[in-house]
């Protein structure tokens, strides 16, 4: 098999062999000593950071509190809400000895925390006063997967989960909604991600959700991936966990309810959707380096530039940009050059003796419109303003690179062997009858799956693309291929 300029496979040759390798040898990650577990190296867990922040800022800036409730689950709060536990049976971790003897009741290892939240809820909420109450946490999930792939499914990976108890079913649909938005800001603002938000049909929803969020973005492979969801959850946990409250009137009500969360599995899709041949191509906005700046010199010039190098970080630094300065003894440059577009640095700066002299560092982008990251020349007086200004551009330009990919391989489709052609390369928009076995069908088939059916869709009627009866939703669904 053909190699890359850095030693990976080339995506058009393997693009999960591409992915695997650009991971770990970028230090994002490595595997764990279990099966399916990860290492998430300092590298990768910056990213995680600089996503989690802005997460959590706007998490608390709609209202929400953070907490954090406990890692294991008895087993029966599970099996109070049957379709829950009957839809994450298959991943569940579940300990059944501890302190040397068996234990009285197993405890589930959280793969969600519905349940424990609802138990709390109950205990929390008594009257309408008590209503909205907004929760979320941050932690780690065990989910036992069969086909672990690192970032986008491991059994052990960390995100946010909110849980939210509502007066009614308007407030809570609004809250699941407004945290959807949110998801969609963070995929597009910040990882330069443009994410399609709709909801999931009902083969595809949250186990004991009465309806399911979800925004989907579509990789370098044409395939989709499920990068945030949010779930009304009806009053189906409240009755489970007798979340209920006294309204205005003096009556006993029961809670509306909605939980939604997004994880490390963001990671894995700004790589799938900004990566290329060379290795990551990191957003601005979430690279742990914006800038690395080379020196090349040697004998008596080398102080004299690597002091000039380490001024100038001060001065990016101070104006808030994230730089790292690359002054490796034992690597040679062109190593270094090679080794950060593996990294995926937005921006990189060489200064030699001649740069020094003429006030100038050479400015290479890792990507620009042609592909390719030509040098030019700027000048170290005005470096902060110039670069900030180029760290914008770069942003926007991932950002209108990933939404122009996108809509090359989306397309409407109205017959059968026009989805099953359509979806081997990007995204189907198709009518659908809604029937899980018709569903079914097509994956059998094609390996496509109802991603979501869009918000922003327009209304339409039809027939089936795939059976020819009525189409259910009044809109077109996105059908793709997904990890």
């Amino acid at each position: 098999m053909a190699r890359g300029e850095r030693g990976v496979t080339p995506q058009s040759e393997d693009f999960s062999s591409w992915y695997n390798e650009t991971v770990t040898r970028a230090q994002l990650v490595e595997r764990g000593p279990a099966k399916g577990t990860m290492v998430i190296r300092p590298y990768g867990y910056r990213i995680w950071e600089l996503l989690q922040a802005e997460l959590d800022r706007r998490i608390k800036d709609t209202g929400h509190e953070n907490a954090y409730f406990p890692l294991f689950i008895p087993e029966s709060y599970l099996k109070r809400e049957a379709e829950h536990v009957e839809g994450f049976a298959p991943e569940l971790a579940v300990v059944t000895h501890a302190g040397g003897k068996e234990l009285e009741e197993p405890l589930i290892v959280r793969p969600t925390s519905e349940t424990i939240v609802g138990e709390m809820m109950a205990k929390w909420i008594s009257s309408y006063r008590d209503l909205p109450l907004l929760l979320n946490q941050w932690a780690n999930v065990v989910r036992w997967e069969l086909r672990p792939r690192l970032f986008l499914r491991t059994t052990e990976f960390l995100w946010q989960e909110g849980h939210t108890a509502h007066a009614d079913a308007a407030d809570a649909l609004r809250e699941t909604l407004q945290m959807l938005e949110v998801y969609t800001e963070i995929a597009r603002d910040i990882a330069a991600i443009p994410v399609v938000p709709g909801e999931k049909t009902p083969g595809e929803r949250f186990a004991g959700a009465v309806q399911t969020f979800s925004i989907e973005g579509m990789m370098r492979d044409g395939k989709a991936l499920q990068a945030g969801t949010s779930h009304y959850l009806g009053t189906n946990f409240a009755k489970a966990f007798g979340i209920q409250y006294l309204n205005r009137a003096g009556t006993q009500e029961l809670c509306h309810t909605t939980s939604w969360g997004m994880a490390t599995r963001m990671i894995g899709a700004a790589v799938m959707a900004h990566g290329d041949d060379k290795g990551l191509v990191l957003p601005p906005r979430i690279a742990p380096y914006q800038v690395v700046i080379v020196p090349i010199a040697r004998g008596e010039a080398a102080e004299e530039v690597d002091t000039a190098a380490r001024e100038l970080a001060g001065r990016l630094k101070a104006a808030g940009i994230r730089v790292h300065v690359d002054d490796r003894p034992q690597v040679s440059p062109g190593f270094k050059f090679n080794d950060w577009e593996l990294r995926g640095a937005p921006l990189r700066l060489e200064i030699g003796p001649r740069d020094l002299a003429a006030g100038t560092a050479l400015l290479a982008r890792r990507l620009d419109a042609q592909g390719e990251g030509g040098k030019v020349a700027i000048a170290l007086d005005t470096a902060p303003q110039t670069l900030a200004a180029a760290l914008e551009e770069f942003q926007a330009f991932l950002l209108r690179r990933a939404t122009d990919f996108r809509e090359s391989r989306t397309a409407a489709v109205e017959a059968w062997p026009e989805f099953a052609q359509q979806v081997t390369v990007g995204w189907a928009s198709a009518l659908h009858c809604g029937r899980p076995e018709c569903e079914d069908e097509i994956k059998a088939e094609t390996a496509a799956t109802p991603r979501c059916i869009p918000n922003a869709a327009p209304v339409e009627s039809g027939i089936c693309v795939r059976c020819g009866a009525p189409s259910a939703y009044g809109k077109r669904v996105l059908f793709a291929r997904a990890y």
